[in-house]
């Protein structure tokens, strides 16, 4: 059992979604480990930095929005 938290998470998608900060910075080698790990169990990560989302966060929506319609179609 893994023991990892991240920003956002579907379960029905195998989505997790991470918001990337100056806090982010500190722990690269964490993230990278555990986004690693969890790509193993089929988990699909979508990044973004924070500056993006406070700015343009219709671009962020987009963004998911796309990643999900792409993969309704991959799995027709």
């Amino acid at each position: 059992m893994l023991d990892f938290i991240v920003d956002f998470y579907s379960h029905e998608l195998q989505l997790a979604i991470e918001i990337d900060g100056d806090s982010h910075n500190q722990n690269y080698g964490y993230d990278s480990l555990r986004q690693n790990e969890l790509e193993q169990y089929g988990v699909q990560f979508l990044r973004f930095d924070d500056k993006e989302v406070k700015r343009t966060f219709h671009n962020v929506l987009r963004t998911i929005e796309n990643w999900i319609l792409d993969k309704q179609q991959q799995s027709k």
